[in-house]
């Protein structure tokens, strides 16, 4: 009798993307991310009135000009799709040698390809242990637990499941931490005039969110303290904010588009801008800050507003992905 072969797999999750920039494939990408109950808490039946009635019908075109004007027309597909793909290519490449029996695998959250695609394709490889990475350092019931929901909604269709492990949020881990700071030091070396000011904007949270627990500000503060103190920048000229508010609800202060008009005004002229809540850029870096906040910025008498390129597939990023699931598989291989 033949042994059956098994193998771990490490899955990298991102939150998603539309296949295009068109009016229908931003409204079925929306309407998947926007329908999770994790993400929106409103009772059913108001938000599906919400949703289907006024959100569907006019908010696509407004995203599909967003999403165009960041669009990786060469491949066809959004930025944030491009980076994850890359990230595990040389994720696997890497593990190659040192680890043959780990597959590595991507997929994303909303749209494709789905988490329940590829853990079917992983299964199909031999893989009966699978580590799931969301990659979101900061945690948040509306990002890592609605992945973890998703994957155990593909498990319950299954007889025979794996098992499953889920890489722990990692706000101020040492690997995260220098990765970030090492990226930020690169890059600021480059520019010819140095930042007066350094912000950093992570996405918001609907204020009541964390009033009933969710622990993502908390994350956040501690990923901006141990990068202030691995950067040791200046306390008065380092901020944090918190960006791509929606609705009329509160959401977490201070918002990232205030604090840029109001630091413009304050006479900051040169202004760096750094997202440690996303692993690779996306629309929210490369079109909301990259673009929007230097909009804002020069109208309120500001000059240079520089957005931070994410960890991406760099060097510093690959490094940092490879340490932490090799920790993470720990007692499988």
């Amino acid at each position: 009798m033949t042994e059956t072969r098994t193998r771990v797999a490490a899955l990298i999750i991102n939150l998603g993307t539309p296949e295009a920039t068109d009016y229908w494939s931003i409204r079925r990408y929306l309407k998947e991310f926007l329908w999770d109950k994790r993400v929106v808490e409103v009772p059913r039946p108001v938000w599906w009135l919400i949703l289907n009635g006024i959100i569907l019908t006019f908010r696509p075109k407004k995203s599909g000009r967003a999403y165009d004007r960041i669009w990786n027309k060469e491949r066809g597909e959004s930025p944030l799709k491009t980076i994850t793909r890359a990230q595990a290519q040389r994720l696997a490449r890497g593990f190659a040698k040192s680890h043959p029996d780990l597959v590595i695998d991507w997929a994303m959250r909303y749209g494709k390809p789905s988490i329940e695609a590829r853990i079917n394709a992983l299964l199909a490889k031999g893989a009966d242990r699978i580590l799931l990475f969301p990659l979101y350092p900061q945690y948040s019931a509306t990002t890592t637990a609605t992945v973890v929901d998703k994957a155990a909604g593909a498990l319950m269709k299954l007889r025979a499941q794996p098992s499953l492990r889920t890489v722990p949020p990692f706000p101020a881990d040492p690997l995260y931490i220098e990765a970030l700071a090492d990226s930020i030091k690169s890059q600021l070396a480059t520019r010819p005039e140095k930042p007066q000011d350094l912000l950093l904007s992570f996405h918001g949270l609907p204020q009541s969110y964390v009033e009933k627990g969710d622990p993502y500000q908390s994350h956040c503060q501690q990923t901006a303290t141990a990068l202030r103190e691995a950067l040791g920048w200046p306390q008065k000229h380092y901020h944090l904010a918190f960006q791509s508010r929606v609705g009329r609800a509160e959401w977490l202060r201070p918002y990232t588009d205030e604090t840029i008009a109001s630091l413009a005004r304050s006479g900051v002229k040169n202004l760096a801008v750094v997202t440690p809540g996303f692993v690779a850029d996306c629309v929210e870096t490369l079109e909301e800050i990259a673009i929007g906040g230097q909009e804002i910025f020069r109208a309120n008498g500001g000059k240079n507003l520089t957005c931070l390129a994410c960890l991406n597939d760099s060097d510093e990023s690959i490094a940092m992905l490879r340490a932490i699931i090799k920790r993470e598989i720990c007692g499988w291989m």
